[in-house]
């Protein structure tokens, strides 16, 4: 580990001392991104810059990280004060500053200031457009991706593939990005600000019974349709085409991009179903036991407030209609990221190049496919900075000041919540570890520590799970699940909206939860208070 590469090592913390944190990236970006993933998330995000020259997400050992001192910095500029600035982590970065660690700011003079305050109206200004579009989105995407793909197929010339890039695809991503991030702003935020009213009426407990309804007598909850739709096939009411057309570019690592999508395993839904036939899951039983709760929490929000009982009622089913569409746009374009790689594959087919294709950039490939560019030493030396950041644990979600990740990880004292440049915090000792309150219960258990979804089979119903992140492919195991703990992630996150529509107990975003557990450990779980007893 110490022999480091010194050829296309990316290190964003190395140009100044900023609070970065992957919080909100940290469920999207699973694993250690291919030069091309990260191009590509620099091509879809080259419009969200708010202060020329400081880059809005760096790369830090091959995760994508969001530069937090540049919200701080701008929130000071207009005067807003420090609550207001955790307000908006939590609601918009979907992410909660430990209490120990400080800001640093940048100096911004006037003319700066004025500048970054008009990109934050511009960038929240395309989230609105992107909102807009939405429906259209939604209705069409799929046959526009059918069209497309079909002429990636047929394009028999490098220059042809490059007009088809520039004139069909790049607008549709571009457009993509922001109607997805403007559906998940457009959720987001009046959930966050229903549950803090909620909250003040019946509870953090009540309120996030009451915000976990997703589903309705008519919608499920789009991450719980996959599993649900495996019930169907095996019922005969769901034909295996209608299934693979609908979630089988749904999986794991499924932003990057050199990760194969699920259906083009030809195996894979068989395996699914062989799955989900040697432990089946009763999902309407636990929706239904969801509903109860949630009709109870009801019960007492209209005991105790009933002039405005049917107000919030509006209100919270509001939220669930909104939280389904952030769901439906992220699957679309996480479909639209499929095509990307399709594309990729494609000009691979074409330059001789094969899977050496995801160590370019996205402006290389282009050149490429072009005839303008030779590129063959630089994939060798990324390469080989690719695999040894691959060889590395998860970094800290929150990270300030210069970071070195193999130093980092070859450190046995390190921290995997927080790392701080300017301060050495003690690791995390005693037998409680505090996260964020995911799903409301208590709990006690059997922990079963797993690394991936493909390890699911090992988990025993009524085991506790604890891993670092879940995404859409932890679904199906959710459901023998006692309680769920995670290293990474937020009140908004994968696990937690699932563990609350199923009604299980979680605690998300713990940071050092997988380095202070393991499989066989007996655990209390505290949903509502966040909170995880060793015993």
């Amino acid at each position: 580990m110490e022999n480091k590469p010194k050829t296309d090592e990316w290190n964003a913390t190395l140009n100044g001392d900023y609070l970065w944190s992957n919080v909100n990236f940290g469920e999207a970006v699973t694993k250690t991104m291919t030069p091309l993933t990260w191009s590509v998330i620099q091509f879809t995000l080259d419009d969200w810059i708010y202060l020329p020259g400081y880059p809005t997400v760096g790369n830090i050992g091959g995760y994508p990280y969001l530069n937090i001192s540049i919200f701080a910095s701008l929130f000071k500029a207009i005067g807003r004060n420090q609550q207001d600035l955790l307000e908006f982590m939590e609601g918009t970065l979907y992410m909660r500053l430990p209490n120990e660690m400080q800001i640093p700011l940048i100096p911004l003079s006037l003319k700066m200031a004025f500048s970054g305050l008009r990109n934050l109206a511009r960038v929240q200004n395309k989230q609105r457009r992107g909102i807009k579009r939405l429906p259209d989105y939604l209705a069409n995407n799929l046959e526009w991706f059918k069209q497309t793909r079909a002429q990636i197929e047929a394009e028999e010339s490098k220059s042809a593939l490059v007009t088809l890039w520039r004139n069909e695809i790049k607008p549709h991503i571009k457009d993509g990005v922001w109607t997805a991030l403007g559906a998940a702003t457009y959720s987001s935020d009046y959930t966050l600000k229903l549950r803090r009213e909620l909250s003040a009426l019946v509870g953090d407990e009540g309120a996030n019974i009451l915000i976990a309804n997703l589903s309705d007598d008519t919608e499920l909850l789009p991450s719980l349709e996959p599993i649900m739709g495996l019930a169907k096939i095996t019922n005969g009411e769901l034909t295996r085409e209608f299934y693979l057309e609908q979630f089988g570019h749904r999986g794991p690592h499924e932003f990057e991009l050199s990760v194969s999508r699920p259906v083009e395993d030809s195996q894979w839904l068989d395996q699914e179903l062989s799955n989900f036939q040697a432990s089946p899951v009763n999902i309407a039983a636990l929706l239904e036991k969801q509903k109860s709760a949630f009709d109870a929490a009801e019960q007492r929000l209209i005991a105790k407030r009933p002039r405005k009982a049917k107000k919030m009622r509006r209100r919270i089913a509001e939220s669930a209609r909104r939280a389904r569409l952030r769901e439906y746009a992220r699957s679309e374009y996480v479909r639209d990221r499929w095509l990307i790689r399709l594309f990729a594959l494609r000009a691979a087919e074409l330059t001789g190049l094969g899977n050496d294709i995801f160590f370019l950039r996205l402006d290389e490939i282009l050149a490429l496919l072009s005839g303008k560019e030779n590129v063959e030493d630089a994939i060798s030396s990324r390469r080989a900075s690719f695999q040894q950041y691959k060889s590395l644990p998860p970094y800290p979600a929150i990270i300030r000041g210069r970071f070195d990740p193999v130093k980092w990880a070859a450190d046995p004292q390190r921290r995997s919540d927080i790392y701080d440049a300017q301060v050495t915090y003690p690791t995390s000792k005693g037998a409680i570890i505090r996260g964020a309150a995911g799903s409301a219960g208590q709990v006690e258990g059997l922990v079963c520590r797993l690394d991936s979804a493909a390890e699911g089979a090992s988990l025993q119903s009524g085991e506790i799970l604890v891993t670092t992140l879940t995404d859409i492919s932890w679904t199906p195991i959710f459901p023998r699940a006692a309680a769920v703990v995670t290293d990474v992630g937020a009140p908004l996150s994968h696990a937690a909206i699932v563990a609350r529509e199923l009604g299980i107990p979680a605690v998300v975003g713990c940071g050092d939860a997988t380095m202070r557990l393991k499989t066989g450990d007996r655990i209390r779980v505290n949903g509502s208070a966040g909170t995880v007893t060793i015993l």
